[in-house]
């Protein structure tokens, strides 16, 4: 981020800023873990949509997969890393720095 230009959006995490992923990065901001269905839920994907959105969240760092069983049926668990914590923090700030250009 540049001091000299308030308009810089190079900052912006390519990652995260993707509506779908944008959008279970801020629910998992609030909620971690989550299960997969409530996930899907809550952003108003398809299986196939978000499991090909959290592979790409995976890849980066920002979520961890937890796969188990519960009463004998798989589970799959989403957890918001450390990283992913801060990469979110990161984003929040960068769009919040370019609206206040803006005002």
């Amino acid at each position: 981020m540049s001091d000299e230009n308030p308009f810089d959006h190079s900052g912006i995490d390519d990652i995260i800023h993707g509506r779908l992923r944008l959008g279970i990065m801020a629910y998992l901001s609030s909620v971690s873990p989550a299960i997969f269905g409530e996930l899907r839920d809550k952003v108003g994907a398809s299986d196939g949509n978000l499991s090909t959105h959290l592979r790409k969240l995976d890849e980066a760092g920002y979520v961890r997969l937890e796969k188990r069983f519960v009463d004998r049926r798989p589970q799959t668990r989403v957890h918001l890393t450390k990283a992913g914590r801060t990469a979110w923090l990161r984003y929040l700030d960068r769009i919040q720095a370019l609206l206040k250009a803006a005002e």
